[in-house]
């Protein structure tokens, strides 16, 4: 199903019953002399109910700016972006300083699912409601010393109505100077970076402190984005997509935190990002000292 014309097809599946319709598709088929429905009738029906439940889908045109680097991490990218194409009257785009495809964190690593930038930054909109960034080890570090990454995202910051992250996206926000004084979550394994930042590290699934909105590691941009959306549009549209997206976590396991998580994982974890935790905290204390000067 193409998540742009999602508005259409959950009035279709469902909404018309919740929200008290007073037709349902299935109705007005049978007004309209019954038989199987074509194409061009079901269409028919998702723009009926589009009609019908316009308070719940309508609202003003948002533009959203997402970033896009070599070396972040795909889910943390498209879980917000799954919510944000679902929404109504957006206008999307992937911005990165050329057009190039970015993937990979080294120009040997093959690209497997390559993401093409829709935007450059030049040509970005001069306001945006929403921008984001997303998180991936090593791909942030070299975010945290890209001057001309730094910059864009600071002029952006000024005017834009939401200053966003997921997972170690929140550093590089912290490195633009946008972080400081506001609460803020990032990765588990990184989260008491953020103070190098000038942010109050908060724990949480998302944190918001006024126009900043940041997400836990990885999986929480779903989390993250439907906060975004309830803000953008409205609580019952945001969980409209949630069931949309049918997404009713069920893990097979209870470790998906590091409170959780199992003595023996837990240590093989910290061992294993020792020398990203080093690393981090000498680039932020790095950005804090530019930042400063």
């Amino acid at each position: 199903m193409n998540r742009r014309n999602f508005a259409q097809w959950a009035a279709a599946l469902g909404l018309a019953k919740i929200l008290g319709a007073s037709e349902t598709a299935e109705a007005a088929e049978k007004k309209a002399g019954g038989g199987a429905p074509s194409k061009e009738t079901a269409e028919q029906h998702h723009l009926d109910a589009i009609k019908r439940h316009a308070a719940l889908t309508e609202g003003p045109k948002v533009t959203i700016g997402l970033l896009v680097y070599p070396g972040m991490f795909l889910q943390d990218l498209v879980g917000p972006l799954t919510v944000f194409e679902s929404l109504m009257n957006r206008e999307i785009h992937l911005l990165w300083k050329n057009l190039d495809v970015v993937a990979g964190d080294k120009p040997e690593t093959p690209v497997l699912i390559p993401v093409k930038p829709t935007t450059t930054f030049r040509d970005c909109p001069e306001k945006l409601d929403v921008l984001f960034v997303p998180g991936g080890v090593p791909g942030t570090f070299t975010m945290m010393e890209d001057k001309e990454v730094l910059d864009f995202l600071a002029e952006k910051g000024k005017s834009a109505r939401f200053v966003t992250s997921v997972c170690t996206g929140s550093l590089i926000l912290g490195a633009a100077g946008l972080l400081d004084g506001y609460k803020a979550t990032s990765y588990w394994a990184t989260h008491d970076v953020l103070k190098e930042l000038g942010a109050i590290p908060t724990k949480g699934r998302v944190v918001v402190d006024r126009n900043r909105v940041t997400g836990g590691g990885v999986t929480a941009g779903i989390d993250f984005g439907l906060k975004i959306a309830a803000s953008l549009r409205s609580p019952d549209y945001a969980k409209a997509i949630q069931l949309y997206l049918e997404y009713d976590p069920a893990p097979p396991y209870n470790s998906g935190s590091p409170e959780k998580a199992p003595p023996v994982v837990r240590q093989f974890l910290d061992d294993m990002f020792a020398g990203m935790r080093e690393t981090a905290f000498s680039l932020a204390k790095r950005a804090k000292q530019r930042l400063s000067s």
